[in-house]
């Protein structure tokens, strides 16, 4: 998932650079009978080198099957609580947390 809309990788790709945005990254191994393994990333940066090498750079990944739905359903409830707060500062904190939890909820449906 990139601020553009989504990317795919292959072999002699492009070299670009994209902005992440929240969302799933599937990892396809050379062998096309296994099943993608899925992470979550709640944004950075993805580059492809002009051997179509990909790097993702992201403060946070984690595998998808790690999370837990109740969880997120909690965690969105208290944000959108944070989200009418005088302070600013957690107002903002509120509203970064809703569009990451909005984009895991979805991912796991």
């Amino acid at each position: 998932p990139v601020k553009s809309g989504h990317i795919g990788v292959l072999a002699n790709h492009v070299p670009i650079v994209e902005q992440l945005t929240p969302g799933v990254i599937e990892i396809f191994e050379e062998s096309v009978s296994s099943a993608p393994k899925k992470f979550f990333v709640s944004g950075g940066f993805a580059s492809v080198q002009p051997d179509s090498t990909l790097s993702i750079t992201s403060a946070e990944a984690f595998p998808l099957d790690s999370f837990s739905s109740e969880n997120i359903r909690n965690l969105l409830a208290e944000a959108n609580k944070n989200k009418s707060s005088t302070d600013t500062k957690v107002a903002a904190e509120a509203d970064i947390q809703i569009e990451v939890l909005e984009a895991l909820q979805a991912a796991l449906k």
